[in-house]
């Protein structure tokens, strides 16, 4: 397990979100995206909650925003290195804004996430 500060982690997860393609963060809509220290179970990097933009209707007005929470912990847990905290984080974040634009866990893993 490394040591990351959570200043530093916090980083991390924003170079992340800058690398998401500028056409796909523009359709990005009331979505948060924090950083959290423990999960509410076990074996979670990251988790996604909300609904996602191919469920929302007309009838999608004045919702609370979107969670993406990213868990520190877990993720220095199985990380030995920084660098490998900075893929870890970046296969995360891409991981839940996939679900916020409604691509499931099965379509994610047949696209190699």
């Amino acid at each position: 397990m490394i040591e990351v500060s959570r200043n530093r982690f916090e980083e991390l997860v924003s170079e992340a979100l800058d690398t998401i393609p500028p056409e796909l963060a523009k359709v990005m809509d009331n979505v948060v995206v924090v950083v959290v220290d423990d999960p509410p179970e076990q074996g979670l990097l990251g988790l996604y909650t909300g609904i996602p933009l191919t469920e929302r209707g007309e009838w999608y007005s004045g919702m609370l925003p979107d969670r993406i929470e990213i868990y520190r912990n877990p993720t220095l847990e199985i990380c030995d290195t920084e660098e490998d905290v900075v893929g870890e984080v970046q296969i995360t974040v891409v991981h839940e804004i996939a679900h916020h634009f409604g691509i499931d866990d099965e379509a994610l893993h047949e696209l190699g996430w």
